[in-house]
């Protein structure tokens, strides 16, 4: 299995309740000049996360040790803006899997999917659910099943599914990109090709 392959993840959150928070926000535009994928997380939320001096602002939830984890819960419409794959890039090099919001823009989900980090989109009631349970219980634990395409709230006892391209999923699940997918079903290709010969 894939360093990258995501299936089924356990872990605390870290809550982020902004509303419309947009790629711009996620990782500052200064910010875009290295082209490969590592160092982004360091900068991830910078104008929210440091003051002008670099120290850190003590109130952003990043920076508060009560939080942590491989999943990010976010408010509605998450990674609006401009098309800007780094987002994606800063958020995963953070350390995190898993983003939960009521919406994503389009855009910003496919740039996730396609970095192994997964979009799950719940109804807005759940995603209020999520952030009662966070706010009682920091240390309380969601579960993100890829192959069921649930997500449970342990404390709150409720569980929910969430919608996914099933080629993404199958993508996710194995840690392929597309090259790696095509080579994966290569006998496919060439027992098509013989027999279409």
């Amino acid at each position: 299995m894939s360093k990258k392959s995501i299936n089924k993840i356990t872990s605390t959150t870290v809550p982020l309740q902004e509303q419309n928070v947009d790629t711009d926000q996620i990782i500052p535009a200064r910010f875009l000049k290295a082209t490969s994928r590592e160092g982004f997380g360091e900068n991830l939320f910078r104008d929210w996360r440091y003051n002008s001096d670099g120290t850190p602002k003590k109130d952003f939830v990043l920076n508060n040790p009560t939080y942590s984890g491989r999943i990010l819960v976010a408010g509605m419409n998450f990674g609006c803006g401009s098309s800007r794959e780094h987002a994606a890039w800063a958020i995963k090099d953070a350390g995190f899997d898993v983003v939960v919001s009521s919406f994503f823009a389009d855009i910003f989900k496919n740039n996730a999917l396609n970095n192994f980090l997964l979009p799950v989109t719940v109804s807005e009631e759940f995603l209020q659910e999520l952030f009662t349970t966070i706010q009682n219980d920091p240390k309380a634990t969601i579960t993100v099943d890829l192959e069921a395409q649930t997500i449970s709230n342990a404390p709150g006892g409720k569980t929910e599914k969430f919608e996914i391209n099933n080629y993404k999923k199958t993508c996710l699940l194995n840690g392929y990109d597309d090259i790696d997918y095509l080579l994966s079903i290569r006998g496919e290709i060439e027992n098509f090709e013989r027999s279409h010969a």
